[in-house]
């Protein structure tokens, strides 16, 4: 009787044994490198629609990338982790800081160029791979003169003095030949408006003044500016009239409190306005379309539309059109996820920061000949020496009293404007 208890008990333990390397051969096999990616994004400051638009992209991109590895039985799952920054430089190092000690290697933003600025030897200091789809200040106004300071930092969508040009040859074509210039006093508003300044007289426009306002904080009451603006507007309308006179704002979505500021009699108000990327497409300034409708806010954005399925699939889930912005972070993601996985397939399973930058260099052609099943949303990516893209059109937008309404495209090839409903 013992014997057979003991035999019983032999076969029971077997079974548990056998049973317990089955599931610890299942739990091997089913294991997967989770890649974290990190995002910075201004998601309740003067950049908000655009970061959370980034931040919607990034959720359809995050869903597309992992289901490519699960169809292809790659054992690889990406992960975004995201911060708001509020278009904080010094929260945004923060933020950076948090997500470097979570182990996270390679961050999509930050968004803006003060805060790319500001995080800049922190990234290269710790080798991290960080790619802005949106920062747009040229290279010493962020601190770069040699592109060994960027190694590790690169920025997806063209630089200002691309959109110095787009902006220049725009105002000249609206027939204004007289501007006052109110710009936000960061890197990014101080780099555009010495590219549109440089600009602006080759196209036959006298530059009236110039404005600078604060950024961190921006001003709640803008009186003391309204004032300045219509003082000098007023007097260049005296003897050039309404329709030769603008005003340039190159500024982020404190423009809207600005505007909620004007009175409706003010000067301000009878001649056009022209805006930037820092405010295309804003739901903040449609907010006031009533008012600004009056003005057109005629605003340069890097072109790209995306194609028709993908912005079908994202009004469905979100409602509304992808910016520029959003579509740029989404081709971001593939190239950092991508790149990431073959770091690791090259290196024994090892993460090592400076394969990781070639690897991004052999992953773009890759990604722009649609080699993961995905072409890119914002058409080729090609980078200078300096990781910035090398080139771009730009759209540019005016708010009607229905909506922003895309009137016309600054083309890169041509340096000329092909106006739509102008």
């Amino acid at each position: 009787m013992l014997k057979k208890i003991l035999l019983v008990i032999g076969i029971i333990a077997v079974g548990i044994l056998m049973a317990g390397c089955t599931n610890d051969t299942d739990q091997t096999t089913s294991e997967e490198e989770v890649i974290k990616i990190g995002s910075l994004l201004d998601l309740s400051g003067p950049l908000s629609t655009y970061g959370i638009d980034i931040k919607n992209n990034l959720q359809l991109c995050e869903k597309d990338i992992n289901n490519y590895f699960e169809k292809n039985n790659m054992p690889y799952r990406v992960d975004i982790l995201v911060e708001d920054t509020k278009l904080d430089p010094n929260l945004a190092l923060q933020k950076l800081q948090f997500l470097k000690s979570k182990n996270v290697n390679a961050v999509i933003g930050p968004m803006a160029s003060g805060e790319v600025k500001n995080v800049l030897s922190y990234t290269k200091s710790n080798k991290i791979i960080a790619i802005s789809p949106s920062s747009t200040a040229a290279p010493p106004l962020i601190g770069v003169v040699d592109p060994e300071q960027k190694k590790y930092l690169y920025r997806f969508v063209a630089s200002d003095d691309l959109q110095g040009k787009a902006i220049a040859k725009e105002v000249a074509d609206l027939g204004i030949t007289d501007v006052v210039i109110l710009y936000r006093g960061d890197s990014w508003g101080k780099g555009l408006s010495e590219e549109v300044i440089k600009n602006l007289p080759g196209n036959g426009v006298n530059i009236i003044k110039i404005i600078e306002y604060p950024s961190n904080p921006s001003p709640s009451d803008w009186s003391p500016y309204i004032s300045n603006l219509e003082n000098y507007v007023n007097n260049a309308t005296s003897s050039k009239g309404k329709d030769k006179v603008g005003v340039i704002y190159l500024g982020f979505e404190e423009g809207a409190t600005l505007f909620s500021q004007i009175p409706d009699d003010s000067v301000l108000l009878d001649v056009k306005w022209i805006g930037s990327d820092g405010v295309a497409k804003s739901d903040k300034l449609l907010e006031l379309k009533d008012k600004i409708a009056k003005v057109g806010m005629y605003s340069t954005i890097f072109e790209s539309v995306g194609p028709e399925d993908y912005t079908k699939r994202y009004k469905d889930a979100f409602g509304g059109t992808p910016t520029s912005y959003g579509l740029i972070s989404y081709d971001t993601l593939w190239v950092l996820s991508m790149a990431y996985v073959e770091t690791l397939e090259s290196n024994n399973g090892k993460y090592d920061a400076d394969i990781m930058t070639e690897k991004i260099k052999e992953v773009i052609p890759k990604y722009n000949n649609g080699d993961y099943g995905v072409k890119p949303l914002t058409g080729e990516i090609v980078l200078n020496k300096f990781n910035d893209r090398a080139s771009g059109d730009y759209a540019i937008y005016k708010i009607t009293e229905d909506d922003w309404v895309k009137v016309g495209v600054w083309k890169y090839s041509t340096k000329k404007v092909e106006w739509l409903n102008e």
